[in-house]
């Protein structure tokens, strides 16, 4: 299909260069900053009064306009702030317009729920597309009143989690792994604190959310579903600002100044759990010692050169610790080096280079008080990257972007030593690497004020190599129980560094928005994505202790392929912003395990892999209201995400791990006046499917369930839902007497109910009268146990300033 697919979209990309190519033209162009602090705006619109075009700013604040000759008043315009009006003469030569916007106090008092224009649901090209601000993130009820982002996005369609405790989210019937989570063009491996608790971006250091879900940008790659892009701020480029906030769990502090007036300036935002601190007195003897606590540390400095030059360095570091004596942590690392270059009026680049490291550690003597007596495993996952992105803004109806990525990975999916006495022992799985390299070209053309298309194609080739000096096969044996993959591996002599196998792949993206009033559209989309790494995970959830590993001989990409539709209508001057969505994606090359599979330490993990094919599809509502001192959303999403493998639930289809039917949200805030506002949102789930055997076995007393044909999905844990509420007090000053402050009093399960996050089954042991005399004996039986992570309303109190 792909091969018809591609020449139609190269002369699509092809024919508006020439359409568009005239020389009576000029261009004006420039950034759009925040007056207050000097931060670029993103998505602002400039607009041309006369022509009834425009533009809107990138993701640094930049704009292009090559407009004919003449005389013309620019509109500047975004969502918080003040109008602004430029009259401009384009006659003799190109003209550099730099424009800080001003904040509308009016604007402010209510809560506004996007950043983005009033109508960009309408009029914009993307769809399936969040974007969510974090004024309106930091006024959504939290756990234990600290503001989340990734719990924030999964009020929104599409978006759930396994449950309270899980590590990450899925979008659209995607796994965990298949979201690319970006911080600064850095890829992060797990957005989570606290087992999933709580979310590793510190809100006072986040500037933009975006969270993508289908009808992606050809720019984007290496994930199979959804990408959640997140940019740090820039830091004040005018004035000293000190954020912070003092909860029951952790505290946090930001502080961000200009190094110089309008040139360079910086971030630095920092938080620590303290829950070990304040337990330290309870605890005695050998838990006097234990450590369970999280912190994070993100900063940004940035210098802009001259008008046609700006570098970034940002960075972020952050970790997990457990345990006393035995215990584990874990930890992303990221490092990102950005230039911004202007070429000339109308093409502008972007070039990124990034690190990014995530590990973990589990150790039986963290005191390193019994080094001869010792258990230690670590793994991590590593990448290197060099990413120029070009945009070629030919006309206000045409933007080109290009460019291309080399990305290295480097994996440890586990590496293990134990030492007894003076026997030490070293066993694991074996590292891989691979080197991704891509290539893309898109374009965006507005065919006429009520048609606008956006296509382009993505390339990608990976090459997997290993280091050790043999690699596995598989080969079919049959199922059996001793092969319940139906699988086993043959061992082959291996070149270091050889290259094993090789992938590539051509993925073809397609947007169309046609207006069909001046308040609706219709929209439709279509992407293939491919990723080649896999999170290797048979538990109820994802973990921090899960396996990162690459495509191999044996291990194929995952492709996924989604169409979507969907309706979009405002009402009321934009204060009602309703969508209606329908998607279905094609999911080849999935992973499932069998029964019993060991992954962890597993040289041969390999060969209890079993793969297969997926499908998930859905419709997504969503009613938003913007304006007014009540604000918020409404989304419900009715779906179902399916697997098929051979050898598992007889060869049926049958639900995935992370299905759920219904999913239903209600989000709402309202400002009662300039000093209280309250928030409340209510969440209506259905349950996730679970595995249960069919039938039970007995071996020397012990019961073990029987499945038969590997059932998967059988049952279903009960509905989730839960309702939070919460009230925030401003106050005229905040510390030393300067700035704001505000208390914040939030109640997490406000109704106490005990939510499951999943059931299993254990041994039971009951006393029975056997034999001709009666006698008494244990007879081992199992029971079904539900588990709850929350089983009780939690309120907090939290104090956040700034100055």
């Amino acid at each position: 299909m792909l091969k018809f697919i591609q020449k139609p979209l190269l002369m699509l990309l092809l024919f508006p260069l020439g359409l568009f190519a005239q020389n009576e033209k000029l261009t004006v162009s420039g950034y759009v900053k925040d007056n207050k602090n000097g931060e670029g705006l993103i998505g602002a619109s400039v607009f041309v009064k006369e022509l009834l075009t425009g533009t809107t700013t990138n993701t640094y604040g930049f704009y292009s306009l090559t407009l004919p000759k003449g005389n013309y008043t620019l509109v500047i315009t975004s969502v918080g702030y003040r109008k602004s009006f430029r009259d401009i003469k384009l006659n003799d030569q190109n003209i550099t317009l730099n424009v800080e916007l001003q904040e509308d106090g009016q604007e402010l008092e209510e809560v506004v729920v996007t950043g983005k224009r009033e109508d960009d649901n309408v009029k914009e090209i993307e769809m399936s597309v969040n974007k969510v601000e974090m004024k309106t993130i930091k006024k959504i009820p939290a756990l234990l009143g600290e503001v989340d982002l990734v719990r924030a996005i999964q009020l929104l369609p599409g978006v759930s989690t396994v449950g309270e405790g899980a590590t990450g989210f899925n979008v659209r019937g995607g796994a965990v792994d298949q979201n690319l989570v970006l911080l600064d063009d850095a890829p992060v491996y797990n957005s989570s604190h606290l087992f999933g608790f709580f979310s590793i971006f510190n809100p006072d250091a986040v500037k933009d959310v975006k969270l993508i879900k289908g009808g992606i940008p050809a720019q984007y790659g290496g994930r199979a579903s959804s990408i959640l892009d997140v940019r740090m701020k820039e830091g004040n480029a005018k004035n000293l600002e000190v954020n912070g906030g003092i909860g029951f769990i952790f505290s946090r502090l930001s502080i961000e100044a200009p190094i110089i007036k309008d040139k360079a300036s910086f971030i630095v935002a920092a938080r620590r759990s303290y829950a070990d601190i304040l337990a330290k007195p309870f605890l005695t003897g050998n838990n006097a010692n234990t450590k369970f606590n999280f912190y994070d540390l993100t900063a940004k400095v940035n210098y802009n050169i001259n008008q046609n030059n700006t570098v970034f360095l940002s960075g972020y570091f952050g970790r997990d610790v457990f345990g006393n004596q035995f215990g584990f942590n874990w930890g992303n690392s990221t490092l990102s080096a950005r230039w911004n270059h202007v070429f000339s009026s109308k093409l502008f680049l972007n070039t990124t280079a990034f690190y990014s490291n995530y590990d973990y550690l589990l150790d039986s003597d963290l005191e390193n008080v019994r080094p001869n007596n010792r258990f230690r495993w670590t793994s991590n996952i590593e990448n290197l990257s060099f990413k120029p992105d070009f945009t070629y803004y030919i006309s206000p109806n045409n933007t080109l972007t290009f460019g291309g990525q080399v990305l290295t990975y480097s994996f440890t999916p586990g590496s293990a030593t134990a030492s007894s006495q003076s026997d030490v022992r070293s066993f694991g799985s074996p590292p891989k690497d691979g080197v991704e390299y891509s290539a893309y070209i898109g374009n965006e053309w507005k065919v006429s004020p009520k048609l606008s298309l956006q296509y382009g194609i993505r390339f990608s080739k990976y090459d997997y190599k290993s280091s050790e000096d043999v690699y596995y096969e598989r080969k079919f044996v049959g199922f059996s129980d001793t092969y319940p993959s139906g699988y086993d591996l043959v061992t082959k002599v291996n070149d270091k560094n050889k290259i094993l196998q090789s992938y590539s792949n051509f993925e073809p993206r397609f947007n169309l928005k046609l207006e069909t009033g001046e308040n609706s559209s219709i929209k439709a989309s279509y992407n293939r994505m491919t990723q080649y790494i896999h999170l290797m995970s048979n538990t109820a959830a994802a973990t921090p202790l899960d396996v990162w590993t690459s495509s191999t001989n044996n291990i194929k990409p995952q492709l996924t392929d989604q169409v979507a539709l969907g309706y979009f209508k405002n009402f009321g001057e934009n204060e009602y912003e309703t969508s209606l969505e329908v998607y279905y994606k094609d999911f080849q090359n999935q992973i499932d395990y069998a029964d019993r599979a060991n992954l962890f330490l597993n040289p041969t993990f390999e060969k209890d892999l079993m793969f297969g094919k997926g499908r998930a599809y859905g419709v997504e509502l969503f009613v938003k209201k913007n304006k007014g001192k009540l604000t918020g959303w409404t989304s419900y999403t009715l779906a179902r995400t399916e697997r098929q493998v051979e050898g598992l639930n007889k060869g049926n289809w049958y639900p995935n791990r992370f299905d759920r039917t219904h999913t239903l949200n209600v989000v709402g805030q309202y400002e009662l006046n300039k000093k209280w506002s309250f928030g409340a949102n209510f969440a209506f789930i259905s349950g996730v499917p679970y595995s249960l055997p069919e039938r039970q076995g007995v071996v020397e007393g012990l019961t073990y369930g029987i499945t038969e044909g590997g059932v998967r999905g059988n049952i279903r844990v009960p509905v989730y839902n839960r309702l939070d509420i919460s009230a925030t007090k401003k106050n005229k000053k905040a510390l030393f007497g300067k700035g704001e402050s505000e208390w914040v009093f939030s109640i997490y399960n406000l109704y106490n109910r005990r939510n499951p996050f999943s059931i299993y089954t254990q041994p039971k042991t009951s006393t029975a009268t056997a034999g001709s005399q009666q006698q008494a004996e244990e007879v081992v039986k199992s029971e079904a146990v539900r588990l709850s992570i929350i089983g009780s309303l939690i309120p907090s109190v939290t104090y956040n300033f700034k100055f």
